[in-house]
């Protein structure tokens, strides 16, 4: 028994100082989201895009969300809309077309999810007579903001390859999952992904609501056909040596999965595709941060093991509160022992239990309203928050364990919004 509870203690110190870490270093990224410069200068209407849409029996939604990329304030000339209607059996495509996009309708049942939907998409726009400066992606439940092309446009103008639109949320106070789900990714656009921006590393791209410069896609070549695929192509882009641009004013509203049932499909399939990418990127990203003094290259590193940073964080946490509770029942039974389990680094779970909740009650929501997102139902949400966060350890647990499992899970989208809805919300 001693060994055991030694191997704990021992075990449990490395997990929580590894954990404490990382935390401490992405506290110290997040500071620089609190400063927000506005890109009030205008540049003209530049860039030509090619705005693709992959969609899998989308009919319900597929129709607004060409609708919104038809509105969009921008030269009408310098963009086409193409929606891949990718293995559906319903009406996606007579709806995209009656809209006024560019259907091409794909039927493959071994090659089945959005990466592969997008490279066969790519391959058909390299082969066209019409040339784009710059693909632009997009999911089929999505709405985009008027002024997203030219924000985009301003990033490319200044000599950025690849731009990462804010990602909000379509449906924020339709349930506490979608409340959860808002919260979270408000959060990471200001601080991550704005302090990430600040501070000159890479962002990482969201899966959709991103461009790409044609010239690079070629050169690179996708190839990103893993179950996040986006994760995947960020690693590709930081491994080659570019970097990913934020364009916090270039805003797609996103569908939340209303249900947890579905919540926990879509992000145990994330945490898959992590588990996969960083088991194939983490220790090049490792070995090119050291041989090019690459911090772009750690910090792409570091954000790849997420599954396993959260399966540590729940290790720590139990295993503290195992030792606690050892302690406890020995100093019942008045049984004097000398076993190490006693000396568990106290200060340090501490620490990190003062920072959670300092996270939890004072930063984020400061966040949130800096960027006016916090309204009394989403403060309702925010308090039984931690329960969606918790779901993330056995989540994460399921991801890693089936990694090797590529068979894409599609989140259904009901949620039919027209833009003008959503910007007169904000």
């Amino acid at each position: 028994m001693e060994i055991i509870n030694s191997l704990i203690l021992e075990v449990s110190k490395v997990a929580t100082y590894i954990v404490y870490i990382i935390s401490m270093y992405y506290l110290f990224i997040s500071f620089f989201g609190l400063w927000r410069r506005k890109d009030e200068e205008e540049i003209p209407p530049k860039k030509s895009f090619a705005l693709v849409i992959a969609a899998h029996n989308e009919e319900i939604v597929i129709g607004n969300t060409v609708q919104s990329l038809l509105d969009i304030d921008y030269p009408r000339e310098l963009y086409d809309i193409y929606v891949i209607a990718d293995n559906c059996t319903d009406r996606t495509a007579h709806r995209a077309r009656e809209k006024g996009a560019f259907v091409y309708e794909r039927n493959n049942i071994k090659k089945v999810g959005k990466g592969y939907a997008l490279e066969w998409m790519f391959d058909k726009l390299f082969k066209m007579d019409k040339k784009y400066d710059a693909v632009a992606i997009f999911d089929a439940d999505n709405l985009v903001h008027k002024n997203f092309l030219r924000e985009i446009n301003k990033k490319m103008c200044k000599n950025y390859k690849v731009v990462q639109g804010y990602l909000d949320s379509k449906n924020p106070v339709d349930t506490w999952i979608t409340g959860s789900y808002s919260i979270a990714f408000w959060t990471s656009n200001r601080m991550f992904q704005l302090s990430r921006s600040n501070l000159g590393l890479s962002n990482q791209l969201g899966g959709t609501g991103f461009c790409i410069d044609i010239d690079v896609l070629k050169e690179l070549g996708w190839g990103a056909t893993c179950l996040t695929e986006d994760l995947e192509f960020t690693c590709k882009l930081v491994l080659n040596g570019y970097k990913v641009g934020w364009a916090h004013d270039a805003i797609i509203y996103d569908e939340k999965p209303l249900t947890l049932k579905h919540s926990w499909a879509q992000r145990r399939r994330w945490m898959q595709g992590f588990a996969d990418v960083s088991h194939r990127y983490f220790f090049k990203l490792i070995k090119r941060s050291i041989r090019k003094f690459d911090f772009k290259a750690l910090d792409c590193a570091l954000y790849t093991i997420q599954p396993i940073v959260i399966i540590l964080t729940g290790f720590s946490m139990v295993a503290s509160i195992f030792n606690y509770l050892v302690r406890a029942y020995n100093l019942m039974i008045n049984f004097n022992t000398h076993i190490n389990i006693y000396s568990m680094n106290f200060k340090l779970v501490a620490l990190l239990g003062i920072l959670v909740s300092i996270m939890q009650f004072i930063y984020t929501p400061f966040i949130l309203l800096l960027d006016k997102k916090l309204s009394p139902k989403i403060f309702w949400y925010y308090l039984i928050y931690p329960i969606y966060t918790i779901t993330w350890l056995p989540i994460s647990i399921q991801g890693i364990l089936r990694k090797n499992d590529k068979v894409w899970s599609h989140t259904p989208h009901t949620r039919d919004v027209h833009i003008n809805e959503l910007e007169k919300a904000n």
